[in-house]
């Protein structure tokens, strides 16, 4: 029979839900890093809309009074997400071509659950 603590289960958790947002991160980069390559057509818009949701649900649940992060820390990423959206709406309204600084902080974000 195995026997888990309750802490142990929910470290587990947090590890398996800091991959699943490493692996969501690293497909936006790969999908901001082919449309900075290309012609800014679907593929442009692909990756700002991926980036965009992806962000969206990151937001919604740093906002959950349910989310354990310190308060500072939340209300940082929750300012670099708004960032990302207001930058990825700037790039499909061509206001923008900053694809670098996107991949830039999403890469920073990625790097940053380990």
């Amino acid at each position: 029979m195995y026997k888990f603590s309750y802490a142990e289960i929910l470290e587990e958790s947090g590890a398996i839900k800091r991959e699943r947002e490493r692996l969501a991160l690293d497909h936006a980069i790969g999908l901001l890093d082919t449309a900075s390559l290309s012609d800014r057509g679907s593929s442009a818009l692909e990756a700002i809309e991926y980036t965009q949701k992806l962000w969206g649900f990151l937001i919604s649940d740093l906002s959950n009074p349910h989310n354990e992060l310190p308060d500072d820390l939340k209300a940082s990423l929750i300012s670099i997400g708004l960032w990302v959206m207001k930058e990825g709406d700037d790039i499909l309204n061509e206001r923008s071509s900053n694809f670098a600084g996107l991949i830039e902080v999403n890469r920073a974000i990625r790097d940053g659950l380990s």
